[in-house]
């Protein structure tokens, strides 16, 4: 199995934040859980399974000096959804990180996702032979959770800048994609905070133990 060392993480941040209200005038990223921002939760559940991480952003990247990671906003004109964000992460990784063959990506409002996310994506990617990996669980896929290979940057470019593709699953069902099963108890790991009462749903999760 490749090592983690392998891999670059790309933290995607990029999105707007409508359905928190009042709250979403802020980055979803910035927000608190248990006292701390959600960001700060991700990049400690990333920064072990990853050789290198950068955030992708858009806007003033000044707002992100506090977590002293670098910041790649997207290349793409518009607001072009995670795709981008994955793009971002696979140019940042091809010049900074010239070691990394893959780029996981993460969302940055998901402070539980699993503590073995990249190697499982490795494993189910070596096991079926693919170009590429997502997680999955309760039966659903959870693209944004992937893992993508460098080499397809230009492909995913093309994709984005040429034909305006947007929905990940197009592109993605153009290569072999392996899945990634996990659990959903005691707790969906890709939990998201898209609400409000996401927010206060996972703060309760927190304290019942959800680490």
């Amino acid at each position: 199995m490749a090592e983690t060392s392998s891999c670059a993480g790309v933290i995607l941040a990029g999105g707007l934040a409508r359905r928190m209200g009042e709250l979403g005038q802020n980055d979803k990223a910035l927000l608190q859980l248990d006292g701390r921002p959600i960001l700060t939760h991700v990049i400690e559940r990333l920064r072990p399974q990853v050789g290198s991480m950068v955030i992708n952003a858009n806007g003033d990247p000044a707002r992100f000096d506090r977590f002293g990671l670098p910041v790649a906003p997207d290349s793409v004109e518009g607001f072009a959804g995670p795709l981008a964000g994955v793009l971002a992460g696979l140019d940042w990784a091809a010049e900074h990180a010239p070691d990394a063959s893959w780029v996981v990506s993460i969302a940055c409002d998901t402070p539980f996702f699993p503590t073995d996310l990249v190697s499982r994506l490795m494993a189910a990617m070596e096991r079926d032979g693919a170009d590429m990996a997502c997680a999955a669980s309760g039966g659903r896929h959870h693209p944004v959770f992937g893992l993508w290979p460098v080499r397809l940057r230009a492909d995913l470019r093309a994709a984005l800048v040429e034909e305006g593709l947007r929905k990940v699953d197009i592109w993605t069902g153009r290569y072999g994609l392996a899945v990634a099963e996990f659990e959903t108890t005691p707790y969906d790991p890709f939990f998201n905070a898209n609400r409000p009462e996401d927010l206060a749903e996972a703060e309760r999760m927190v304290k019942e133990g959800a680490r």
